[in-house]
């Protein structure tokens, strides 16, 4: 065993000076795999860190939610349905909920106004997200003045700013009081936007969403686990298409490839011809290419795994960060909390390292097995 290993470690030594012999050649091979593995990482870690601020910022939502349809749009849901759904066992804490959506037009975009559950925000006061806050010049103590559904203009002094850590779905968030909403919006009283239900037990959640549609048939449940599966939907399909815009490079690092390794230079080959009149085996130079092909592969494919990690967890993925996060207008901060998805690399090294590596045997091998004199003319 240790000749073994110390074969490889001279096979290793020798691959690693030639490829300091050439320089220019392997370096600006190098770059172009490393910019490869860069963006391709780049795009799986910031996509992953989406999913897992999604699934954290979701962890309180609740378990299931109750629209009302008519003609197959939402609707008012009648305070009165609350008392209907009191029945069903397993549900706790029901209650409605306020929200809606209004376009300001000074900065084209669409404000979320929500009524919270706890606490009660006093009258004439609101919390806004940080992305509203930056859009309109507005700090805590400020006034807000938007156009209500009646076209008079109405006021409300910003209490406070949203936490910056949820920034990636409170950013055009404004938390108002309820009479506030209802007097904004000409929302009737008695009705909701929709109805909140908490639903501790996991395995009952899909039986009791069963129920409430035989108890009220003009509602639809949404669970929270259909709202994840959504979200990771989404955030899927923006991941493919920007796999799909890289394509191109890909293919170009493919072209760079195949050219490497379809064929030897008269100086490579000129090489092996000696090594092989030296008494080296066919078995010896295949391995000496793995070496120089993985010594290659897996300096660009660390260089690339740590400019990306960079790039994601320390400059906030600047290239690819609005085509995943979707919004058009009020960008989020978001600051991705690091975290790395050992199987999504190992997938990566997969399909970035091991086919150049293998790519790279097959001219050697073609060389190996001619005769040293043939090689050698």
């Amino acid at each position: 065993m240790r000749v073994f290993l110390r074969r490889q470690r001279y096979l290793l030594e020798y691959s690693l000076a030639s490829l300091a012999r050439h320089p220019g050649k392997y370096v600006l091979l190098l770059l172009v795999y490393s910019l490869l593995v860069f963006l391709l990482a780049s795009v799986l870690l910031f996509s992953q860190a989406l999913h897992r601020e999604t699934e954290v910022l979701l962890a309180d939502a609740p378990e299931i939610l109750v629209q009302r349809l008519l003609a197959g749009r939402p609707v008012p849901v009648p305070a009165a349905y609350l008392e209907r759904l009191q029945g069903i066992r397993g549900i706790r804490e029901p209650s409605g909920r306020l929200w809606g959506l209004f376009y300001d037009p000074i900065v084209r975009a669409n404000y979320t106004m929500l009524v919270p559950q706890t606490p009660e925000i006093p009258a004439g006061e609101i919390q806004i997200g940080r992305g509203i806050a930056r859009s309109r010049g507005l700090e805590v103590g400020d006034y807000l003045s938007l156009r209500n559904a009646s076209g008079a203009t109405q006021a409300w002094r910003v209490a406070a700013l949203l936490d910056g850590e949820a920034e990636l779905v409170n950013q055009d968030l404004i938390l108002m009081n309820t009479a506030d909403f209802r007097q904004f919006f000409g929302y009737p009283e008695g009705r909701f936007t929709d109805l909140v239900l908490r639903v501790p037990n996991e395995r009952e959640q899909a039986t009791i969403a069963e129920k409430i549609v035989r108890i009220l048939p003009d509602t639809r449940p949404i669970l929270r686990s259909e709202l994840l599966r959504t979200y990771s939907a989404l955030f899927s399909w923006r991941q493919g298409l920007i796999f799909l815009i890289l394509l191109g490079v890909l293919l170009a690092f493919v072209i760079l490839a195949w050219d490497r390794a379809s064929g030897l230079s008269s100086e490579e080959r000129r090489e092996i011809g000696l090594l092989k009149a030296l008494g080296w085996e066919t078995s010896d130079l295949l391995r000496m290419k793995f070496w120089e092909g993985a010594v290659l592969s897996l300096s660009a494919f660390l260089l690339g795994d740590l400019l990306a990690y960079a790039h994601v967890f320390f400059f906030g993925a600047g290239l690819f960060a609005p085509v995943l996060q979707g919004w058009a207008v009020l960008y989020p901060q978001f600051h991705p909390k690091p975290f790395i998805d050992g199987f999504q690399i190992a997938t990566l090294f997969f399909f970035t390292v091991f086919p150049y590596t293998v790519a790279t045997i097959v001219p050697i091998w073609r060389a190996a097995i001619a005769d040293p004199d043939e090689i050698m003319r």
